[in-house]
Order: C-alpha cells, then structure tokens, then sequence
C-alpha cells in the first residue's frame, strides 16, 4: 500500500527551520506498528496520523514520536492542519477539531499563521531531581516543578537556557519524559520568554519547537510577567517563534508553517 506523506517545518515561515513533523492522512486506520514504524523510519521529533471524522472538519488524530506515542504534541497538530489546508482537505476558513488522546483539539487561521486551542497544563511545584543538580551554577534555578510529562525548570537569565550544554544522561535520570528550561527573555529580544526541550526518554535529545511545552510555559509566564499574550523563541539549533496566549484553562499557542516535501512511502 503507497502511503502519501508530507514533510512540515512547524512554527517557521520558511524551510529548514522550526520543527520538522511527518502529516499522514488515509482513509483507514493503520496498524499501531506500522505507524511506529513510519515515525521510527522517519526519524524526526513526531509524526501525524491522521483520519477522516464524522464531518469535513473534524479528523482523528495521533502522534508518535520515533519510540513511542505521544500524548499531546503541539508542533505535528500545527503541521496537520497547514497539510489539511495546502493539499485542499480543508479550505481554511473553518475551525478544525482534532480527535486525540487528549480530547478534541482545535486549529483555527489568520492568514499565514495557525492558532491551536489547547488545554492549559498545571505545574505541581517540586524539588529539582537529583540527577539535574549541578547542571546550571548554583542558586540560578528560581523554580522547579512538572507535569505528567515535563520537568519544568526555571533559571534566572536568557544565557543559560541559550548556552546550555545539556547532559543527556542526567536529564533521563531526572524520570520525566522530557526537560523544559526556561527563562525570561534578554531585555532586548523581540520575546517575553525563551525556552529548550530535551526528551531523551522519548528519543528526541532537543526537540527543536515544542507547542505543548507552552500549556505550561505560557499560563506560567503570564503570570510572572503580568502579559495576557505572548511571543516565546525556541533557543533550538534551527529555532522557532510561537505567539502565546493562556485563556483559563486553555492555551492558544500560534505560529507559521512550510512544507518542505511531499511524497509517497511505497
């Protein structure tokens, strides 16, 4: 069976940057294992499969990363939806809504950029794992917290989270699928804050745009920082921009995307 295929940059307006994900759309469901060994064949941060729902605006939707399923993932979900849109699915003037293994899931348009309506993602205050002390220079962790997937980690300057080197094995020891560092932007940036993933427990070393990571970096920022909306840049080698905007319990997390190639898995 060919299965088509479209290669995405998510949160970039142009090639090569952002974070690349798999779109897949067919007719029928495929076996769980074939899917893992889509996005294992692959090889980038997560894949999207997705499924015709009950009407021309609603889908089925589920992720995998090349080791395992994900849960929720922001930037595969963006991709879906500019594939939805570029390849005709949709027309892009309606809301689409996302069937997934966290509740339905909404992506909406404004022009070049795609606006996701995700739920907000408490953090549960905690004492940074042993495994991670030592990683940053000593009293410039100001917060330390998770969620069922994030170790959330807040240091005290922009150069930290920029410049850090990350030591993969501590970060796996930490016993969280994945590791948000965080901190308040450079007084100069054109950001309110800036942010790394690393999900070596997942089989992704440094996720390059992460719009999960804002249902919690987000909420949390706003509060800090007294803003209702918000611009985040991702310090990943190939970098991203994600608008922010916590509503209650929800998250809308904002941003551009290329298709970078379209094919066949024969």
């Amino acid at each position: 069976m060919s299965i088509p295929i479209t290669w995405v940059d998510a949160f970039s307006p142009a090639p090569f940057g952002g974070n690349p994900a798999g779109v897949v759309l067919t007719d029928s469901a495929l076996p769980e294992e074939t899917m893992q060994s889509i996005a294992f064949e692959l090889g980038i941060a997560e894949t999207a499969f997705l499924l015709p729902g009950d009407d021309a605006h609603t889908f089925g939707l589920r992720w995998f990363s090349p080791q395992t399923e994900i849960d929720l993932c922001g930037h595969a979900t963006l991709a879906a939806a500019h594939a939805l849109r570029q390849g005709g699915t949709v027309d892009g003037t309606a809301t689409l809504t996302f069937q997934t293994r966290s509740g339905p899931l909404r992506a909406s348009f404004d022009g070049d950029l795609i606006v996701l309506d995700f739920p907000a993602e408490p953090l549960v205050p905690s004492d940074l794992p042993a495994s991670l002390e030592g990683q940053w220079p000593a009293g410039s962790v100001v917060h330390s917290s998770s969620t069922g997937f994030f170790r959330f980690v807040v240091v005290d300057r922009a150069a930290l989270v920029r410049h850090y080197e990350p030591d993969l094995a501590a970060i796996a020891a930490a016993g969280h699928k994945a590791v948000l560092l965080t901190a308040a932007a450079d007084d100069d940036a054109a950001a309110d804050y800036v942010l790394r993933v690393f999900g070596p427990n997942v089989g992704i070393d440094e996720d390059p745009a992460t719009g999960s990571a804002q249902c919690s970096a987000g909420p949390y920022w706003a509060a800090v920082l007294g803003r209702s909306q918000l611009v985040a840049h991702q310090l990943s080698p190939r970098g991203a921009v994600l608008h922010v905007r916590p509503a209650g319990d929800r998250v809308h997390i904002g941003g551009a995307a290329t298709t970078v190639l379209v094919g066949q898995l024969c």
